[in-house]
């Protein structure tokens, strides 16, 4: 951990925001900031550690990116709590009888996924990966009370954010005639009712890395749906679900439920985020094939 520790302590450099050195004040235009610094970082991460060691890379990418965002929420929202995938303890459930985390009686939780697809940062050459911010507020109007989200994909050089959603996606015109929907779907590890569900329905399935990259691929219409079970954390899916909500997508748990975020447990292991258009048809063939419990 030494020289993992030295590494994210050099390419951390400066913390000026911008213009007089400072951040944003807006919450979304925030959590684009934060998040395109920390996929910075991590770019910089790749470039002088190289791909000879993808444990070692995967480390050090999570590590370096973890402190920068830690350090800025730090200075910049300080009243705030956190939920991190790098915290310690970060994916243990709350019980009574237990230390309650600061973030359960806070009004204000940024949730953020340092680096969602370690497997694919490591691997020259790929560009699924990307970094989740998310801001959760009690007084929310927004059903997951998500109230600023951004997504950077910083090997792609783009951006989703809630200051600036994205359109709504068109409808393709091959699925307008009658074509084959195309899901999401893991490159590694497509969970079988997944593929189950798109054999049923004659939908393509479209292999990518990162959650937040599946959600960004249906935010920008190259994919019609993702659709997930088989175990995630709320840092997974809160920040691409905050920009698709925005654009105006739909997403829910796989049984049609509300998603919900800033819980006891941070497990949110299911979801489907899709065009309006699709929810009814997607929603009732999911539940033919929704694991047992």
């Amino acid at each position: 951990m030494g020289e993992q520790t030295k590494t994210s302590a050099r390419i951390a450099g400066p913390r000026d925001g911008g213009e007089n050195g400072s951040p944003p004040v807006i919450d979304a235009a925030f959590a684009r900031w934060l998040a395109d610094r920390a996929g910075q970082v991590l770019l910089q991460v790749r470039a002088e550690m190289g791909y000879a060691d993808p444990k070692a890379l995967k480390a050090a990418g999570d590590q370096a990116a973890h402190e920068l965002l830690r350090a800025e929420l730090a200075r910049w929202r300080p009243a705030d709590a956190v939920l991190s995938e790098e915290d310690d303890q970060a994916r243990v459930a709350w019980q009574e009888g237990l230390a309650r985390p600061d973030r359960l009686g806070a009004s204000r939780v940024w949730i953020v996924d340092p680096l969602d697809g370690t497997r694919e940062f490591s691997e020259e050459g790929r560009t699924d990966w990307a970094v989740h911010v998310a801001l959760w507020t009690a007084d929310s109007s927004n059903p997951a009370c998500l109230s600023a989200g951004a997504v950077a994909m910083p090997a792609q050089h783009r951006t989703y954010a809630t200051d600036k959603p994205p359109a709504y996606p068109p409808m393709p015109l091959e699925s307008a005639t009658g074509g084959a929907i195309r899901i999401a779907a893991s490159r590694t590890r497509p969970p079988a009712f997944v593929t189950e569900l798109a054999s049923e329905i004659g939908a393509e399935l479209v292999p990518m890395g990162s959650a937040g990259v599946k959600i960004a691929a249906v935010i920008s219409g190259e994919a019609d749906a993702y659709v997930h079970a088989g175990g995630q954390y709320e840092w997974d899916s809160a920040a691409p679900v905050a920009v698709a909500l925005a654009t105006g997508l739909h997403a829910s748990r796989i049984d049609g439920t509300p998603l919900a975020y800033n819980q006891g447990d941070p497990k949110l292991p299911d979801l489907v985020v899709c065009r309006k258009d699709l929810a009814p048809r997607l929603l009732a063939a999911i539940q033919k094939h929704l694991p047992t419990q």
